[in-house]
């Protein structure tokens, strides 16, 4: 029998009660089973690093396979799902998620190559624009690929990427920071790209107010948001970003390297004067098949794909956008901030004793489904192993200090933000 801590305000039996009142999704998803503490399925936070796996996963995959084994090659026409059109699917539940028009939207490759392909339309250094501005903790994978870019334009990427850094002091990039940087440097600026959501941090910026100061500034506005879409609402036709990118095996729950989404303003889709890299999937459906060597674009997003669509890595993510279709954002974004806001309120009874100290922040205005706490006197990945393995409670790490946790609203509950609080509490001793 597990042992409630008395120094925790909320009780086990309370944290029950809230999910009874406030239940979520959970019985659509495979529960890893714990490793360790006195529960039989893991406490999983690290859905903002892969997502788990939805159920009816298996059943349509099989069911995919066994059109390729009854029809072989027709079944790009005659399967239950035919593979010609099988992207097309994908489209408007993908285009509903980030709030777009389906001509914006296409799901295709992953999310570095996509950020690399939309930045051959959407990054074109000239004159004293030459700059790409990024925030100085993005993603590693966003870095090595602006600076590539900045060097296949014969640029100095120690120059021209331009890395945004929070005041000294603090862990978050303030908005107004990013907006005045851009009223005063805005005119050597040819690209701003920033993670919607930031992976360290967990800080959600302002998405809108930075657009339009970009914009404002002469410069292009795209946006990764590999941690905000399926994590927090999103309105990219009507907040008028240029382009975005994103992946599907996060809060989106689509697999491991899961395909990557992309969206492209419709004022840039109808633009035929943009430089595109093209391929077969690139030209338009009707006209694909008369094999013409030049290629005949359609005026929407499908205009940037280029390879045949991967069907049986598309099938969890057409999945995964019926549940999100089904439950909704906005139902989603209301459960997340109240467990997010719960999970913070064990937090601080917590950390208010140990060196460990949430670095997210606390305005659920800027923040989505994580809290990022800072560890002291251990390392990230050596409490996140005693939390696993001692506990049953699966947790992400950074190193050399960061432990990120993911209360996901679709299958997280309260109890499971009551066992990392529980959890934390035993595996970090109090300061003296």
């Amino acid at each position: 029998m597990h042992t409630l801590l008395t120094h925790l305000t909320a009780s086990e039996g309370e944290a029950h009660q809230l999910d009874e009142a406030l239940p979520g999704h959970r019985e659509l998803f495979h529960l890893p089973p714990a490793d360790g503490g006195g529960y039989p399925e893991a406490a999983y936070f690290a859905g903002n690093s892969l997502g788990l796996q939805p159920k009816a996963v298996r059943t349509e995959l099989i069911e995919d396979l066994a059109d390729w084994s009854r029809f072989g090659v027709e079944g790009h026409h005659d399967a239950v799902r035919p593979w010609f059109g099988y992207h097309r699917l994908l489209t408007e539940p993908a285009a509903r998620l980030v709030g777009a028009l389906p001509e914006e939207t296409v799901v295709m490759n992953s999310l570095t190559v996509n950020l690399h392909l939309l930045m051959v339309s959407f990054y074109r250094p000239r004159g004293e624009r030459t700059h790409i501005v990024i925030e100085d903790s993005a993603f590693p994978s966003d870095s090595y690929a602006v600076r590539s870019h900045v060097r296949f334009h014969g640029l100095d990427p120690d120059e021209a990427v331009i890395r945004l850094r929070p005041r000294p002091g603090e862990d978050c990039l303030r908005t107004e920071d990013v907006v005045d940087f851009l009223d005063r440097q805005g005119h050597t600026v040819a690209l701003v790209l920033l993670g919607g959501v930031n992976y360290l941090t967990g800080e959600l910026m302002d998405i809108p107010a930075i657009t339009a100061a970009g914009h404002a500034a002469g410069a292009t506005v795209g946006w990764d948001l590999a941690h905000a879409a399926g994590n927090v609402p999103l309105h990219l036709h009507d907040w008028n970003v240029d382009f975005a990118a994103w992946c599907s095996y996060k809060y989106l729950n689509s697999g491991p390297g899961a395909l990557s989404g992309v969206f492209i303003h419709q004022r840039h889709v109808t633009d035929r004067t943009l430089h595109r890299f093209e391929g077969w999937w690139s030209t338009d459906a009707t006209t694909r098949f008369l094999m013409e060597p030049v290629s005949s674009p359609p005026a929407t997003a499908d205009a940037w794909a280029i390879s045949n669509p991967p069907v049986l890595a598309m099938g969890p993510v057409r999945t995964s956008l019926d549940i999100f279709d089904t439950v909704g954002m906005v139902a989603l974004r209301k459960r997340s901030e109240k467990l997010t806001g719960y999970l913070e309120g064990l937090l601080d009874e917590v950390t208010a004793t140990r060196p460990l100290t949430v670095i997210t922040p606390r305005d659920p205005r800027r923040r989505g489904s994580q809290l990022s706490l800072r560890v002291g006197g251990t390392t990230a990945a050596d409490l996140a192993r005693t939390l696993r393995h001692e506990h049953g409670v699966i947790a992400d790490a950074r190193e050399p200090d960061i432990i990120r946790l993911a209360p996901v609203p679709l299958y997280s509950t309260f109890h499971d933000c009551w066992r990392v609080a529980d959890a934390l509490a035993h595996s970090v001793s109090e300061e003296r």
